[in-house]
């Protein structure tokens, strides 16, 4: 096992399926990890869990919705308040909503969440992790992005909205996000990379309601692997000495493979990466 005894590790969406088990495992090999989680009292507790587990007591919470950006920017205050250095950022919280719904900042939520949350939030913290290089930032995406592409004419899906599919479509900009992100930490000793962690049985998609609830539950009864598989890659890329360097990749199963065709077209994505910065105002 890997030692991580001196690195500093935040993992978003901690307090629940494979983004705790990253935590864990992370943990486990003695590195000091801080959680992010909507839930004070639930990340409290899942603090205490990790410590006892991990033998030592550099487990922390912080909590902050990402949904929205104030809530990213009081994370990422409350992280530079605590840690003078960040080796590994790992984007992991995420969800699907079925009905179209507009954060307080006006944004879908699906896209609000699962790409602007990951952008800003690593946007903020690049400063500390270019000043702790050797440094990683760990995006999770999914193989749900296959059949995906982006409209900018229609970015939040206001024409027409299908859950399944605006999720999709987020996590290809999960893929175009680390792509984009790896061009520009080129020379800087961040990498940035991202990964299909398998269909998980998490509490992932108990948001849902109906049929479709109906289906990911029969889903994850017939096919799902479990929450430690499922954190598998994240833990990986996140320790292993293997990727030490690379960048700008994606991954299943611990190993680089391809993404959809259609992620690696590096106009979409500088698009996607001005758009997001008009979205979020750090342009």
């Amino acid at each position: 096992m890997t030692s991580l005894v001196g690195k500093e590790i935040v993992v978003t969406g901690a307090t629940d399926g494979i983004g705790k088990v990253t935590a864990r495992e992370l943990a486990k090999m003695g590195a000091s990890v801080t959680i992010v989680g909507r839930n004070a009292a639930k990340g409290e507790a899942v603090v205490a869990e990790l410590r006892k587990v991990a033998g030592h007591d550099r487990v922390g919470f912080v909590a902050g919705d990402l949904e929205n950006q104030k809530g990213v920017r009081a994370v990422v205050a409350a992280i530079k308040g605590r840690l003078k250095k960040l080796d590994v950022l790992v984007n992991n919280a995420g969800a699907m909503f079925m009905k179209r719904e507009l954060t307080e900042d006006g944004i879908e939520r699906t896209f609000a969440l699962n790409h602007l949350g990951y952008f800003l939030l690593t946007h903020e913290l690049l400063g500390l992790l270019k000043s702790s290089a050797p440094a990683r930032v760990v995006t999770v995406a999914s193989a749900a992005h296959q059949d995906a592409k982006l409209d900018f004419s229609d970015l939040q899906n206001a024409k027409s909205y299908s859950g399944y599919k605006v999720y999709g479509q987020s996590k290809l900009a999960n893929i175009y996000f680390t792509y984009e992100l790896a061009r520009r930490l080129k020379g800087t000793n961040v990498t940035a990379n991202c990964l299909h962690p398998g269909f998980v049985a998490t509490r992932f998609g108990n948001n849902t309601s109906g049929i479709f609830r109906l289906m990911i539950g029969w889903a994850k009864l017939v096919a799902a692997i479990s929450e430690d598989e499922g954190a598998k890659t994240s833990v990986y890329l996140a320790s292993s000495p293997e990727v030490q360097g690379v960048s700008g990749m994606y991954f299943d199963k611990c190993a680089a493979i391809r993404s959809s065709a259609v992620s690696y077209d590096v106009d979409v994505a500088r698009e996607l990466w001005r758009q997001s910065e008009r979205l979020t105002g750090v342009a």
